[in-house]
């Protein structure tokens, strides 16, 4: 019999086996669905990477090096045909130099995980970009850098050539490549779009079905519990409800499970009991019987042991609640001082140190704040209130940091507290005479780490620990109201120079719209002036022949009337010296040398010459050498232009005009 009841006793079903059988199960179809929806959410989170981190950058920088190629073609246009267009000037080299390296460098990056054939687009068309921006910078920009280069035909004629022939359709041909990229890139993004949405939708329905499986399990779990443990534990509950009323009641001996709730039941007879005792001493301690005997029901009786404990306290508690008392009064108190006096500095330094003196019932006082500075000069703290024997008195008085007791704790950012003051450091004076105070309170006025000031009393008699902090406290309000009474001043001050500058202001805005108004007019005067000029010089092109010299005399180019007039072609003449045009007797003259030494020197000429064509014949020219020179008056080339004289009379006038 005795074996049966063991081997019962042993797999007997208790309430915590119950309820770990219960947890388990619904732990384990919890484990199963954070399973699903982890890894659902794994595949969403890995689709909605590569989108953030990948598909959607990628499409934003394709669209953006769309926008600065052809924001490339507009500037360096405006460079070409807009003389005056500084601003597109300097957002084109800030292109070149800032905007684009960036570009690259992230589209570099991000092309990293591009299959192939979308990074082999992006290299070609990167590279064009390059070749182009090498186009802009030699044939255009490294030409057109002076209003002397726009006012010479030949760059400025190269420089419409550079960007017809080439700007415009190297440009039109990689944006097509680019957006070739980008649609690619769209598509990419569009498919991740569609995988996020599918896996979502399949998420929801994976929650739906396993959630309710879950709610089944958890409501059958409650029910069973419910039928086995709450109808034994209702019944505990009454007796403890009583227990909780005061009422210390004998437990009728009721018949219940193999289980905790038995135990429990046992339980509470040892607890009523023991309740009984314990009861006889809490009336004793509530009558003020502080000496009445007690013995714990066991050393580990909590109940008798803290009512041993609670009226050894009772006491401390007394005393420890008067000192919170006159703390938190103190605390009000100033409180209301510092709400009620933050418009005026001094008035706020006085009332402070005098009631916080009187407060502490100590005999003197001094309140230093920390004075305004400039960079460089060394900072010092001044004395602005002072108490004592209920005078006040101003002293002139400044002090620097790390200087004495006060300028250590300004310094250290830490209280000082003397018990032992050295004599002769402070004197407090009565009508009696004057004597050496007992202890010295030195505290920081410090918030958020910064030090406004310290405050400095002294007294006869000794701070106890809960002044100090209680001063302490107060330290860190009057910090804090002394910083925004500093900050409304400035605020102050600055609000004044505000309107001042504002009036400032308007008179140099109405000062620069008349430059402006000036300006515009300048501008529209130099677009005619240079309109004229280019009208000129294709004129001058179309009519005559032109040819440029290096300063040695070696041609460098010539229009097609000049190679017409003289017959040779293009690659015959360029290169050659000017020579080659020269009759045998006079290129070898002095008179010849002197001609082009002259020109080097920026000292033009004309006159009537004798030249010979590709095939030997002498012909007499009417000729104009201009030298032509840089913002720094240096002769870089020179200008000739030309045309035959085909009337007798030439030969004649060749005698009386020629000029070397």
């Amino acid at each position: 019999m005795e074996d049966k009841q063991k081997k019962k006793f042993r797999f007997r079903m208790t309430i915590g086996n119950k309820i770990i059988g219960s947890f388990i199960l619904l732990i384990a179809l919890f484990i199963l669905v954070v399973s699903v929806i982890f890894g659902s959410g794994n595949t969403i989170e890995s689709v909605v990477r590569s989108s953030s981190e990948n598909y959607r950058p990628s499409k934003d920088a394709i669209n953006e090096f769309i926008l600065m190629v052809t924001k490339s073609r507009m500037f360096v246009t405006n460079w070409v045909y807009l003389r005056g267009n500084q601003e597109d000037k300097n957002a084109l080299r800030l292109l070149q130099e800032t905007e684009y390296p960036a570009l690259k460098k992230r589209l570099e990056q991000l092309s990293t995980n591009w299959d192939k054939d979308q990074r082999l687009r992006m290299d070609s068309a990167m590279n064009d970009f390059d070749s182009l921006l090498t186009i802009q910078r030699e044939s255009i920009m490294a030409n057109l850098q002076t209003f002397e280069n726009y006012e010479d035909a030949t760059l400025k004629f190269m420089a419409e050539n550079s960007v017809e022939s080439e700007v415009i359709p190297i440009t039109n041909e990689l944006i097509k490549k680019l957006v070739l990229i980008a649609e690619r890139q769209n598509e990419l993004t569009a498919q991740s779009d569609g995988e996020v949405i599918t896996s979502i939708d399949r998420l929801k329905m994976l929650t739906l079905i396993f959630g309710g499986i879950f709610l089944a399990i958890a409501v059958i779990s409650a029910l069973y519990l419910v039928i086995s443990v709450t109808k034994p534990v209702n019944y505990l509950k009454n007796i403890v409800e009583k227990l909780g009323r005061g009422e210390l009641v004998e437990d009728k001996q009721t018949k219940f499970n193999n289980d905790e709730i038995g135990d429990m039941a046992l339980a509470m007879d040892n607890l009523v009991s023991g309740l009984k005792a314990t009861t006889s001493f809490a009336e004793n301690i509530g009558k003020g019987s502080y000496q009445s005997d007690f013995k714990p029901l066991s050393e580990h009786d909590v109940l008798g042991n803290a009512l041993i404990n609670m009226r050894d306290n009772l006491s401390k508690v007394a005393e420890d609640d008067k000192k919170r008392n006159w703390a938190t009064s103190g605390q009000a108190k100033f409180g209301e001082i510092l709400r009620t006096n933050n418009n005026d500095l001094l008035k706020l330094s006085d009332e402070i140190i005098g009631n916080l003196v009187k407060y502490l019932k100590a005999n003197q006082g001094a309140l230093y704040i920390v004075d305004e500075s400039t960079d460089g000069e060394e900072a010092t703290m001044s004395m602005k209130a002072c108490y004592a024997w209920d005078k006040k008195k101003f002293l002139n008085h400044k002090i620097h940091m790390g200087e004495g007791l006060a300028g250590q704790a300004w310094q250290e950012g830490d209280i000082v507290y003397l018990t032992e003051v050295p004599q002769n450091y402070i004197r407090i004076t009565s009508g009696l005479g004057d004597s050496n105070p007992t202890s010295v309170l030195i505290v920081p006025l410090k918030v958020n780490d910064q030090i406004f000031g310290v405050v400095e009393i002294a007294s006869f008699s000794t701070f106890q620990d809960f002044e100090i902090e209680f001063v302490q406290k107060i330290a860190e309000s009057i910090a804090s109201t002394i910083s925004s009474v500093k900050i409304n001043a400035k605020t102050q001050h600055l609000l004044e120079e505000s309107q001042e500058m504002t009036e400032q202001m308007r008179a140099q805005e109405e000062e620069m719209r008349q430059n402006m108004e000036e300006l515009q007019a300048t501008q529209e005067e130099m677009q005619r002036s240079q309109s004229e000029t280019e009208a000129t010089m294709v004129a001058v092109h179309s009519a005559l022949a032109v040819a440029d010299f290096s300063i040695d005399g070696s041609l460098t180019k010539v229009n097609g009337n000049f190679l017409e007039m003289y017959g040779f072609a293009q690659e015959e003449i360029i290169g050659e010296h000017h020579r080659i045009l020269v009759t045998k007797d006079e290129k070898g003259t002095e008179e010849y040398r002197q001609f082009w030494r002259d020109l080097a020197n920026g000292y033009p000429k004309k006159g009537t010459f004798k030249r010979l064509n590709r095939k030997g014949e002498v012909m007499t020219v009417k000729s104009n050498y201009s030298p032509i020179k840089n913002r720094s008056g240096e002769v870089v080339k020179i200008m000739e232009i030309t045309y035959e004289l085909k009337d007798v009379a030439a030969e004649k006038k060749l005698a009386e005009s020629k000029v070397y």
